[in-house]
């Protein structure tokens, strides 16, 4: 994969800097690039109700020289505008009681499917490669995710202390955000997970570990998540689904990913320390022997 950011970090890396009709025309592109990349400019503008020079002036303040070449990005962008969680219900419902649908089953797999393979063409693995780098030297890796990343964070942090001492979750059981955050430093590092309606604590945790000089990571699924402009590593990775709520498939590949190449760096030290947890695990019969 090239090393040229996608379009969905171009937007994410300008959007806080843009006019309010600018920001329109950048979600636009990021949640239609299909219809960008294979439309006209004047089409375009005609079913944004944006005008042409507006699209142009957008090019120009995400550093591109013209509109054709932030085009050319949007060929692989992913984005999608927020729907409510109630609105989703009630069009999931209504889909069922028209039974028009395939089988749910078939219709969240699909979804999850084509998440995973957005995604692989989203990540730059030169990109992850540096963020997992940073990660390893971390003196400390520090955790957080809010509302319903709180689950996925925690999963993170079950496999992390399998083969690393040094993880741990922020604000664990009620603990003060704040206690968890203030000895973070430039030898450290902060991962945040934060989707679609984003956690305002997950937003300010990364504008505390930004100021603390820590390592920031954000892994979020949409271009205008606030938390990125905190980030030095940001990863966009598709929600979408059927489902009243977003799918957090893609992102829990990835952080297993992360956590799969951190134990691959860590060598003989991760080894010991796995084979070590193993045996007391099995001294206080943590699994079912029967």
């Amino acid at each position: 994969m090239s090393d040229q950011p996608s379009i969905e970090d171009r937007i994410a890396s300008g959007y806080d800097g843009l006019s309010a009709r600018l920001r329109d025309a950048a979600d636009y592109v990021a949640a239609h690039p299909v219809d960008v990349a294979t439309r006209s400019l004047r089409s375009i503008s005609a079913t944004s109700g944006l005008s042409p020079a507006t699209f142009s002036r957008l090019a120009r303040a995400l550093g591109f020289a013209s509109y054709e070449e932030m085009r050319e990005l949007s060929r692989n962008a992913v984005g999608r505008r927020y729907v409510s969680l109630s609105e989703k219900v009630r069009r999931l419902q209504a889909e069922a009681e028209r039974a028009e649908q395939p089988p749910f089953l078939l219709r969240h797999s699909g979804a999850c499917m084509a998440n995973l393979e957005a995604a692989t063409r989203l990540v730059d693995p030169d990109r992850l490669e540096a963020a997992v780098e940073r990660l390893h030297r971390a003196r400390h890796v520090a955790l957080f995710g809010a509302l319903g990343s709180t689950g996925i964070v925690e999963y993170m942090a079950y496999l992390g202390n399998y083969f690393a001492s040094n993880w741990s979750i922020a604000a664990r059981m009620g603990a003060s955000l704040a206690s968890s955050l203030a000895d973070l430093g430039p030898e450290d590092a902060l991962v945040i997970l934060t989707k679609l309606p984003h956690a305002r604590r997950a937003v300010l945790a990364a504008e505390m570990g930004r100021e603390r000089g820590a390592f920031v990571m954000v892994v979020t699924d949409t271009h205008a998540c606030p938390a990125l402009k905190s980030a030095d590593a940001g990863f966009i990775l598709p929600s979408d689904s059927p489902q009243f709520f977003s799918s957090y498939a893609a992102s829990l590949v990835f952080l297993e990913t992360v956590i799969g190449m951190l134990a691959t760096r860590s060598g003989s030290v991760a080894k010991a320390r796995i084979e070590k947890i193993e045996s007391r695990n099995h001294r206080l019969g943590e699994f079912w022997a029967g």
